[in-house]
């Protein structure tokens, strides 16, 4: 079986870096005045020169994604289910205590899916990479979409923050997405963190990824967040800083690329940016969300994954929303559509 693997190993990462840090403003014009762009043009609406572009780009994203998604913003919010794990990531706050392969398994998931399955239209799952069979099971318990983030495509500083688990394994995750396309999930979801790597040359790769799996797996719809790294307890700090205008930046490029793809922001970012991105390109937004195991009905302060910036309650950001001129959606897809 081809997967991404293949075309992956086709880039090289510093070739890849040199081309985004010297494109040009005549690149920038150039891919800003086609009707239609390829992953040439995100690399260019990427770079650091596309940043005097950028009120521009933000008004093109703005009116490509009220073309294709309406003035709409769909709801969600994590469960999250454990904070076992049997991974050393040297980033996160449930490191070998999120993904553990023996106790937090299918079985598990299978089990939660059937208690909570009832009282939702639409269940997302990102958990540790699992096998297509496994991949199968859970599109036939009712999983809508899985989320699955390489963290960085930058193999070697991969290792150096994944030192053991099954994590460690560069290739399995990277080909994770192939085994849920091949599962025939409905959406599949990508993203790096922010701040392992330069952010222009991972999301130049994670963009690449899309691009493939698209292709691919025509049927499947894709979605992208923006996890920026985040204080968690016992966590290491960004190595990569990128600040607000360099986010509403890769948002933009990532729409100006891509007219369909679902653009997603979660409660990692702060009120004041959330408030001001609703209209510029995203078309998901998390809201009252808690990152630790229960977190809606037992003690807030039990570990989290994460701290959120954004601690207001999902009827508060739906106001938000709605004041803004946008539609916060609940409910947009239900099993019976595609029986």
């Amino acid at each position: 079986m081809t997967t991404f693997k293949s075309v992956f190993e086709q880039y090289d990462w510093e070739n890849i870096k040199t081309k985004i840090y010297y494109t040009s403003a005549s690149d920038v014009e150039r891919s800003l005045g086609k009707s239609k762009r390829n992953l040439d043009d995100f690399l260019v609406l990427i770079s650091p020169a596309a940043q005097p572009y950028l009120e521009q780009m933000a008004q093109l994203s703005h009116e490509l994604t009220k073309k294709r998604f309406g003035k709409t913003i769909q709801m969600y919010a994590p469960l999250y289910l454990s904070n076992e794990c049997q991974n050393i990531c040297t980033y996160c706050g449930f490191s070998l205590t999120g993904e553990a392969n023996y106790t937090v398994n299918i079985n598990y998931f299978l089990n939660a899916i059937e208690q909570i399955k009832k009282d939702f239209s639409i269940i997302s799952v990102e958990v540790q990479p699992l096998s297509t069979e496994e991949y199968k099971q859970l599109h036939q318990a009712g999983v809508y979409s899985v989320l699955v983030y390489q963290e960085t495509y930058h193999k070697e500083v991969y290792k150096q923050y994944h030192t053991k688990g099954k994590k460690s394994n560069f290739d399995f995750r990277l080909e994770t997405p192939d085994r849920v396309g091949s599962a025939g999930i409905h959406k599949i979801g990508l993203g790096v963190l922010l701040g392992l790597e330069d952010w222009r040359t991972d999301s130049f790769f994670n963009a690449l990824h899309l691009d493939y799996l698209q292709k691919t797996y025509w049927q499947t719809k894709y979605t992208v967040s923006f996890p920026r790294l985040r204080p968690a307890e016992g966590v290491i700090k960004p190595n990569f800083i990128m600040d607000d205008k360099d986010l509403t930046q890769l948002i933009c490029a990532y729409r100006l690329w891509n007219e369909d793809l679902e653009i997603s922001l979660s409660t990692r970012e702060n009120e004041k940016f959330r408030n001001h991105i609703i209209p510029i390109g995203i078309t998901s937004m998390s809201a009252g969300s808690k990152t630790n195991p229960g977190g809606y009905v037992v003690d807030p302060q039990s570990l989290e994954q994460f701290e959120i910036s954004d601690e207001r309650s999902s009827f508060e950001i739906a106001s938000i929303i709605s004041k803004t001129g946008y539609e916060p959606v609940w409910k947009d897809w239900d099993k019976s559509y595609t029986i």
